[in-house]
């Protein structure tokens, strides 16, 4: 899916204020990891991970998505009343209705002709999110779209904390489990218009995908829990991801010396150093935000551009890659030239 007249007028994050540390995460599971015959310090030690952070108990995907995009509504510096969808990315969500978006949509006032609604796309909705606004925006069905995510880990590391507690828990209920460990909450949104009407953007060229969903069952969510075979989906996804690069080097013109700074959906230490080695990307390319925010899910990729922009190691002109492996799986990679 490519664009010739997109432009991305924002982006904004927002960190959860609450730090908790892999270790203090051991430590509430120490008793299971001892019968266990896990040895300590396992978690951060191959994650990469050293903390996340959680939100305040009770502050909703709405409200974090509604303070993000506020954010960048500012920063784009366009008249709200103008933005003709608003569309939520969020894995995480308030209720199974509405959607995360009709609350957004409220939450910031705006129009009644802004289209709202939610994608759907594991850790790749983001992207996806910006696909489908770029698509709208190109055929001058709408002016600007605001696209959203808002994602807590809170709840769903505090229940799963508690199944690892159990006298039952298993070597494999543990396996199973150790990648909800390592997720992590934030919020992000950005602003896309024309690219005519805004030559001070940064031109957004789409990018290709490539699905592999015979691979479905490797990573399973729900509200309270998520179970996922590791090694199974690192594998298999940096297989696809392999793929879908070849993709963008044939289609986009992609070789690791083009690209100015990678933007990658960061899983963990494991899975971000082996995508890099297997598709020759410079790692010091790349701004690593997984040892201390831990696994955003679909924030992550806008959250990695926002700090990165904020870090100053974006300049104009730049070729910015959005790269990312979703459950499902798919991978998608996507470029803006800033």
């Amino acid at each position: 899916m490519k664009f010739k007249d997109v432009s991305v007028l924002s982006i904004a994050h927002l960190d959860a204020p609450h730090r908790i540390t892999s270790a203090a995460i051991e430590d509430q599971i120490g008793e299971t990891m001892a019968r266990l015959g896990v040895r300590p310090g396992l978690l951060e030690q191959l994650s990469g991970i050293v903390a996340r952070r959680w939100w305040d108990e009770g502050v909703q995907p709405s409200q974090v998505a509604a303070s993000a995009g506020e954010l960048a509504i500012a920063r784009a510096g366009i008249d709200r009343s103008r933005i003709g969808l608003v569309v939520s990315t969020s894995v995480c969500r308030d209720y199974i209705e509405p959607s995360v978006a009709c609350l957004v949509h409220g939450n910031l006032g705006l129009a009644p002709t802004c289209l709202n609604f939610d994608i759907g796309n594991a850790c790749l909705a983001f992207i996806t999110g910006m696909n489908m606004a770029a698509a709208m925006i190109e055929r001058h069905d709408i002016d600007y779209a605001l696209v959203v995510d808002g994602e807590g880990s809170r709840f769903v590391a505090s229940k799963t904390i508690e199944r690892l507690r159990d006298p039952a828990c298993d070597q494999e209920m543990f396996r199973d489990s150790f990648a909800t460990l390592t997720l992590g909450s934030g919020a992000a949104a950005m602003v896309l218009g024309r690219a005519d009407a805004h030559p001070e953007g940064h031109r957004y060229l789409g990018g290709v995908s490539l699905a592999a969903s015979e691979h479905n069952r490797l990573c399973l969510g729900q509200v309270d829990s998520m179970r996922t075979d590791t090694k199974k989906l690192l594998v298999a996804g940096l297989g696809l991801a392999k793929a879908t690069w070849e993709k963008a080097r044939l289609e986009m013109g992609w070789h690791p010396e083009a690209l100015d700074e990678l933007v990658l959906h960061q899983v963990s230490k494991v899975h971000t150093e082996q995508l890099c080695g297997l598709l020759g990307l410079p790692m010091e390319k790349a701004l690593k935000i997984y040892p201390e925010f831990g696994n955003i899910g679909p924030a992550s990729v806008p959250i990695a551009l926002s700090k990165a922009v904020e870090a100053g190691r974006v300049s104009s002109g730049a070729r910015v890659a959005l790269m990312g492996i979703g459950s499902g799986l798919n991978v998608a990679m996507s470029e803006i030239v800033w």
